[in-house]
């Protein structure tokens, strides 16, 4: 029984449900990641003893789960586009959004899909804007493709930031510490073509990087979509 079809007990003195515990949640993580969260420390957030929460939460790993169909609910947009690409796109951007929102969402992407409402609900809107547009396991295939590399960039980006504050170096701060380094390793030759990047190359943003490549990725989507015979 996934923690979705399990009933929440019955109201106790100090008022609880998932709601309150999943919005605890989602808060400590926002604030420190998910090493600061634990079924302990949600409990304190809440002014609860640790055993209350196992009424409603058996493992940490049920409290992620719910946690990530949470951040779902923001991805999910109030009208479904009736271009394919556009829909797909929307959700791409949304999904990045939400994780810089709530960086902590990047190291739970991927893997196995979310069984939640808000979860299903988005796979069903990734689903949804292909019906019909070439057979099921083109379909699959290519949002697939589409999730794995929005969810690549995603977790790309979000490392960045992180290594940003963690060495407190900016993006050109690094490469201007890094430069005497790469500079004496280009000048051995041996690396003809990352020097042609690094000297001719235009530098762009995380958010131009991010919708370039998405646009790549559904152009190649575009090539493989055929519309089945009537």
């Amino acid at each position: 029984m996934t923690v979705w079809d399990r009933p929440e007990p019955p109201a106790r003195p100090v008022p609880l449900d998932r709601e309150r515990i999943v919005a605890a949640a989602v808060a400590l993580a926002d604030e420190g990641g998910l090493e600061a969260v634990s079924l302990r420390k949600v409990a304190a957030h809440l002014n609860a003893g640790p055993m209350r929460l196992y009424g409603y939460i058996a493992t940490k790993q049920e409290l992620f789960d719910l946690m990530v169909d949470e951040v779902h609910a923001e991805i999910l947009p109030e009208e479904q586009p009736g271009d394919w690409r556009e829909g797909l796109r929307v959700l791409a951007h949304r999904t990045r959004q939400a994780a810089l929102r709530h960086e902590w969402l990047a190291d739970l992407l991927g893997g196995r899909p979310t069984l939640g409402p808000n979860g299903l609900a988005v796979t069903e809107a990734k689903l949804a804007a292909l019906d019909g547009l070439a057979d099921i396991d083109t379909v699959m295939r290519a949002v697939e493709t589409v999730s794995a590399y929005f969810t690549g960039a995603i977790r790309r980006e979000i490392a960045n930031l992180r290594a940003e504050r963690a060495t407190g170096l900016s993006k050109r701060d690094w490469q201007r510490a890094s430069g005497p380094h790469v500079t004496r390793m280009l000048a051995t030759g041996r690396f003809p073509a990352l020097t042609k990047v690094v000297h001719d190359g235009t530098d762009v943003d995380a958010e131009t990087s991010f919708a370039t490549g998405l646009d790549w990725v559904l152009d190649a989507v575009a090539a493989k979509l055929t519309r089945p015979p009537a």
